[in-house]
């Protein structure tokens, strides 16, 4: 699906207009790997961030490793609204990003999940490690997923099979590479996502059969 023009929908739809369809999408992943950043990037309203400053109990909690320059974290969630009324299907895309410490994952993570077309899990080369508890998690929850590798500043740069291949991925499960500070690339990867889940809806449907 082409990448369309990022502009916000009107606030009142005249009548008589194409409606936008909503969907909601998570975008998951370990701590620090860009969640809200990247919510940030493409959100037409304020995000809303939950956000707060790391503290000293959570220095034996939070693997900082790499991350020194990091003194905040999401403790429930991110939100962010994306329209997009020149896509092929005109859609508002409603964002949830979901905190990445293990200690979250359960209710909280189940919640955000609740109601979703699919969900983006980031992953920082520098510590994959961390993105196995999110990969592992919509694999058994069985809502579509892919993987999109944040390419931060100094990072080696890997090949996105070989991304694969180290996270056990199987190849219906899409790999793209992305810098979440970059609204069009973040517009593009929102797209994959929405193109995943509907070909997944699809062969869900005819297996069904």
């Amino acid at each position: 699906m082409p990448v369309p023009t990022l502009r916000p929908a009107d606030p009142v739809q005249p009548p008589g207009t194409q409606r936008l369809l909503p969907l909601k999408i998570v975008i998951a992943g370990g701590f620090g790997v860009g969640k809200t950043t990247a919510v940030a990037a493409v959100s037409e309203i304020k995000p809303l961030s939950t956000e707060e400053y790391l503290t000293e109990p959570g220095a034996g909690v939070d693997d900082l490793t790499g991350l020194q320059d990091k003194d905040t974290t999401t403790v429930a969630l991110d939100f962010g609204r994306l329209s997009l009324p020149d896509a092929p299907i005109p859609l508002e895309l409603f964002l949830f990003g979901v905190p990445g410490q293990d200690r979250f994952v359960g209710l909280l993570w189940e919640d955000l999940a609740r109601g979703a077309v699919g969900a983006i899990v980031l992953v920082d080369t520098r510590r994959l490690d961390i993105s196995f508890s999110a990969v592992t998690y919509y694999e058994h929850l069985g809502l579509p997923f892919i993987v999109a590798v944040n390419e931060f500043d100094g990072a080696h740069r890997y090949e996105l099979e070989q991304i694969r291949d180290a996270l056990g991925l199987p190849g219906r499960v899409p790999v793209i590479a992305l810098d979440a500070r970059d609204p069009v690339q973040v517009a593009s990867t929102l797209l994959t996502l929405v193109d995943h889940a509907s070909a997944s809806a699809s062969a869900s449907l005819q297996d069904a059969r």
